[in-house]
């Protein structure tokens, strides 16, 4: 899905040198981006001309351990619904070192645009990966968008005799986030909690491991887990222990013929 919007439809190209008030008394509201940790604004030169917004929804084919779930009689590829998706806004800026109004204007564009370009460098951040600064978009009280600008490309114009160039058109990409950090899961209580489960031994007897052979419509395993764990003499609470013993990472990708390793009993 992607919209298009032209917030400059019907104003007409900005004006190099604008007139004193410049929008003939109007107070236009610059386009800017804040960073959320530190509070510093960062705005644009001039206001994109057009804003793309893109929605992918938490949706993906379904894959096994052999390759894409599908079969011969099907249409179309079974899907595997994950939540979630993204929210993608890209924007065409303008900076041009002619129209900066700064008592020292400078020379090469590249110094307008560098703190744009330094959004998407990772920040350390002490015992987890570095990610980039967490922003919003702001434009008057239409927009304000909370994201991570993933990617930064821009075309530079206008070079002087010594390479310095003194336009760009900048292209820049953002991802929407949920403006809040996850909440952290409480540790359960020991009601909850139940019985505790341990690492399986180093060495297990095979003999007293068991076979169990899945069976299907051929599109994919017709059994669910907690029902193969009933199956097996084992609570139906239990069934990602019997997952881990066989080694499957996702229950959502068994195949009719499977053959899974059931344990000899619960570890301790």
């Amino acid at each position: 899905m992607a919209s298009t919007i032209d917030p400059l439809a019907g104003e007409g190209a900005p004006s190099p040198n604008p007139p004193p008030g410049g929008t003939g008394g109007l107070l236009m509201e610059r386009a800017a981006f804040l960073i959320e940790e530190s509070g510093e604004r960062i705005p644009c030169l001039l206001n994109p001309a057009s804003v793309v917004l893109r929605r992918v929804a938490g949706v993906r084919p379904r894959f096994s351990s052999g390759g894409p779930l599908t079969g011969a009689g099907l249409s179309d590829s079974p899907l595997l619904f994950t939540g979630g998706g993204t929210t993608e806004i890209t924007m065409d800026l303008l900076f041009d070192v002619s129209l900066a109004r700064t008592e020292l204007s400078p020379e090469n564009v590249r110094q307008l645009t560098e703190p744009l370009w330094r959004l998407t460098e990772n920040e350390p951040i002490r015992g987890e990966y570095g990610r980039p600064p967490t922003v919003r978009f702001v434009w008057g009280k239409a927009w304000n968008i909370p994201g991570v600008v993933v990617g930064v490309a821009e075309r530079l114009e206008y070079f002087t005799q010594a390479g310095v160039p003194r336009r760009s058109w900048l292209r820049l990409r953002m991802l929407r986030t949920s403006g809040e950090e996850p909440a952290e899961t409480p540790a359960p209580s020991a009601e909850d909690e139940g019985e505790p489960w341990a690492d399986w031994p180093a060495e297990v007897d095979e003999s007293e491991v068991r076979r169990y052979d899945l069976i299907g419509d051929g599109e994919g395993a017709a059994e669910r887990p907690d029902a193969i764990a009933a199956a097996n003499g084992f609570a139906p609470d239990d069934w990602p222990l019997i997952m881990d013993f066989s080694g499957v990472d996702d229950p959502t990708d068994l195949l009719a013929g499977q053959t899974l390793r059931i344990p000899p009993s619960r570890p301790v």
